[in-house]
């Protein structure tokens, strides 16, 4: 039984996208369009499609649009199920460029880890809002706090260097 869940689980590397919150291979379908700068587009989403590039691998993650930008959030990292499931983080690290799949539109974009930057605090009460997390009373402090030991990694997403922008 054990062989054929490994089994299944190496063949979702290459379906076309994850499937529900299982990792899947890069994107075979959709439009390539050009990067985008402003995401309020997808303001109000649970959920985004997005591929990295090295490994060409697919996830399904959260997201938080503020401001027209896009965020998105890794926890967990500093626990064992973290250190076993998230390596998407630990790859955008070595080559940040990803592609975003949305409405049958295939946007390349990068992601930019935050760290002490403003914003951080606000999305993540933003994120604890949306889905629940019960943090959003949590001190600007105690969230630099979480995300300087590596408890959640934020990223924000932005437009690929060289390439053309959309709004």
């Amino acid at each position: 039984m054990g062989a054929v869940v490994v089994m299944a689980l190496g063949a979702m590397r290459f379906s076309d996208g994850p499937i529900g919150i299982l990792a899947g291979g890069a994107f075979s379908s959709g439009e390539l369009r050009p990067t985008l700068s402003e995401f309020g587009f997808l303001e109000g989403r649970e959920l985004i499609e997005f591929q990295t590039l090295n490994p060409a691998t697919s996830r399904t993650l959260w997201l938080v649009v503020e401001g027209q930008r896009l965020y998105f959030v890794s926890g967990y990292m500093n626990t064992w199920v973290g250190q076993i499931w998230k390596q998407w983080p630990k790859h955008i690290l070595k080559d940040n460029a990803i592609v975003l799949r949305a409405d049958g539109g295939l946007y390349p974009q990068q992601l930019q880890r935050l760290l002490r930057e403003p914003e951080v605090p606000q999305v993540m009460r933003k994120f604890a809002v949306k889905y629940g997390l019960g943090s959003e009373g949590m001190s600007d402090e105690a969230v630099y706090a979480m995300v300087a030991r590596g408890d959640f990694w934020m990223f924000e997403v932005t437009s690929a260097d060289g390439a053309l922008t959309s709004n």
